[in-house]
């Protein structure tokens, strides 16, 4: 039977008997070596989509991995960055996000109760100035509590990465927006309003 007159089906068990044939022989270099390292990395993002917990936002701001019943300890600041990437899926600009001051300063009132305003807003100004990097400080640490909390695959999809899209205007000026997002879907975050 030629190859084009298998289905994706059909195509899948017998690369699954052929891997199969190739481990048993010893011969796993020669496995990677036909997938590729590129795709290979594809396939252990695709399979830690299967491993993605909720995120359970509570009324007080705590935020719950609720399918690995661990919780993700942040400070009152990362919690206010992380809201407001969460709050836009489409992704933010860091030299952009003073058009998200008032949004974040909001998001850090509601999780920073106990602190002092002034303190508060002082804060939200050094996240916001783009020669400042308190951003890249808070997104850092963001990422590190998700990596203390599972592996880097399934880490990828909680934490505040770099997404770039490319822009063409007419025939030869070409620009690109390089915004940080969430990847985590939507349908994955449960807000406990009170």
């Amino acid at each position: 039977m030629s190859e084009t007159m298998l289905s994706p089906e059909e195509m899948a068990r017998e690369l699954k008997r052929l891997a199969m044939q190739l481990q048993q022989a010893g011969r796993s270099d020669l496995l990677l070596h036909a997938l590729g390292v590129p795709l290979l990395e594809e396939l252990r993002i695709e399979a830690a989509k299967g491993r993605l917990s909720r995120l359970v936002i509570t009324t007080d701001y705590r935020f719950i991995l609720a399918d690995y019943q661990k919780e993700v300890e942040l400070q009152p600041v990362h919690k206010a960055v992380y809201l407001l990437f969460l709050a836009h899926p489409e992704g933010i600009e860091f030299k952009r996000l003073a058009d998200y001051r008032t949004e974040l300063l909001r998001y850090y009132m509601a999780t920073a109760k106990m602190m002092d305003k002034e303190k508060v807003i002082e804060g939200v100004d050094h996240l916001v100035d783009p020669l400042d990097n308190a951003i890249n400080e808070k997104c850092s640490r963001i990422k590190k509590v998700f990596l203390e909390l599972m592996d880097e695959y399934t880490a990828s999809y909680y934490i505040i990465s770099s997404h770039t899209q490319k822009h063409v205007v007419g025939s030869s000026r070409i620009w690109y927006e390089r915004l940080k997002v969430v990847r985590l879907p939507r349908e994955l975050v449960v807000w406990k309003r009170g």
